[in-house]
């Protein structure tokens, strides 16, 4: 077993780990936040995350929330829930995610089988650290339609097609939304009062249903 230590991010990257390893790990550490696992056949990577990943995260997290309940658009949050398919030999925690077209199909779960259960329609996936595992084939593999992505400096729409993610000027989910405002707001939550914040989103999503 092979293991890369990488600094910024606190990033742990083991290989050679076998599924039965991968669900003891999680098993182990239970429901504890601050610690992300991603599983890829055999690779297993492990970051324990700063508040310069869950600044971004959370905001944009609130930002889906106010434009759901002011676009009466019904959503299931699913935060950072365990997502694993033995079959596929895959496993990863998103950072945040939404059920939003497949909302009534998780509703009053208290567990989520990828076998038989849809996967979340809206990832957000902070993207701090260059040297992390690249999670995008790990959505696609199971069928994430939406994928919102923060790169230190901007944040980039994806859907998914034919397999792959393509990049998308507006949101699948949310469609008055772009990536353009998107990343306007989350530089906004950066300074502003959180109240002062969610009142300017909450704005902006009433005028979008006006016009």
């Amino acid at each position: 077993m092979a293991t890369v230590v990488s600094p910024p991010e606190r990033l742990v990257t083991l290989y050679g780990i076998s599924w039965e390893t991968y669900e003891r790990i999680i098993a182990e550490h239970g429901e504890r936040g601050g610690t992300r696992f991603t599983f890829d056949n055999g690779r297993l990577e492990i970051m324990v995350l700063s508040p310069r990943h869950e600044k971004p995260n959370r905001a944009l997290a609130a930002l889906v929330e106010v434009l759901a309940e002011e676009m009466d658009i019904d959503i299931e949050r699913l935060g950072s829930t365990t997502f694993r398919r033995e079959d596929l030999q895959k496993g990863f925690e998103p950072d945040s995610c939404f059920y939003i077209q497949s909302a009534e199909s998780v509703r009053g779960k208290d567990e989520i089988d990828l076998a038989s259960d849809p996967p979340p329609d809206l990832i957000i996936e902070i993207d701090i650290t260059s040297e992390s595992l690249d999670r995008f084939p790990l959505f696609a593999a199971v069928g994430v339609i939406e994928v919102w992505r923060f790169d230190r400096t901007s944040i980039t729409f994806f859907r998914l097609e034919d397999d792959e993610y393509r990049k998308t000027p507006n949101s699948f989910a949310f469609p008055p939304l772009t990536s353009e405002i998107a990343t306007r707001f989350l530089t906004e939550s950066q300074t502003m009062k959180s109240t002062s914040w969610l009142r300017r989103v909450r704005q902006w999503a009433r005028d979008q249903k006006a016009n």
